[in-house]
């Protein structure tokens, strides 16, 4: 029933010139499994998102918050240990100096991953474990025109751009200190950006 209506309604709306464009364009993104159904709805009836209507994404929610130590047996001991956070798996990246022990809290869309971090050589860059709290992560709808969007806005990313992450979604990092060129940034704070599953 439901794809009916949705069939019913987008022909509708396509008979409006100027929403014709807009839904060819929403269309493609969604049968490439970059946008939700509803995100692509509520974009195409032009409503639903705060600050500036341009905006071509939207922040779901947090997906994760990693955390940095010297040592990530410690913090194994506190987060697992001690007050029984799920460990879901392992990752290790040398150009990322990171190793980290993937733990979740929570299920369905509320499920977030806390991950435990320690550098593989703490000498190196990135120091992963400095600060402590390392960053926060946020499901996007749209990955990529968020990348785009902001980096036209001015914002600095960290080196790397989108690839693929340790959860296996696509990721990119805003960096968290300004540079020359460059008219926004995380304001002292690390943020990853993360491709929500369609």
């Amino acid at each position: 029933m439901w794809d009916a209506v949705e069939r019913q309604v987008v022909d509708d709306l396509r008979r409006d010139p100027k929403i014709a464009a807009r839904a060819g364009e929403l269309q493609q993104r969604l049968a490439e499994g970059r946008i939700a159904p509803r995100t692509a709805a509520r974009r195409l009836l032009g409503g639903g998102d705060a600050g500036d209507a341009t905006r071509p994404f939207r922040i779901l929610g947090l997906q994760q918050v990693a955390i940095g130590a010297p040592d990530r047996r410690r913090l194994h001991a506190l987060w697992v240990d001690l007050l029984g956070i799920e460990p879901v798996g392992l990752f290790a990246s040398e150009r990322e100096n990171v190793d980290e022990e993937i733990c979740a809290v929570g299920h369905g869309a509320a499920r977030v991953e806390i991950d435990l971090m320690q550098p593989i050589d703490p000498a190196a860059r990135p120091a992963v474990h400095e600060p402590a709290l390392n960053h926060v992560g946020f499901w996007v709808d749209d990955l990529r025109a968020a990348v785009d969007w902001l980096t036209a806005k001015g914002l600095r990313f960290a080196p790397g751009g989108i690839r693929r992450g340790a959860s296996g979604h696509d990721v990119c990092f805003i960096h968290p200190r300004p540079a020359e060129g460059f008219t926004h940034c995380g304001e002292g704070v690390l943020i990853e950006l993360v491709q929500a599953p369609a």
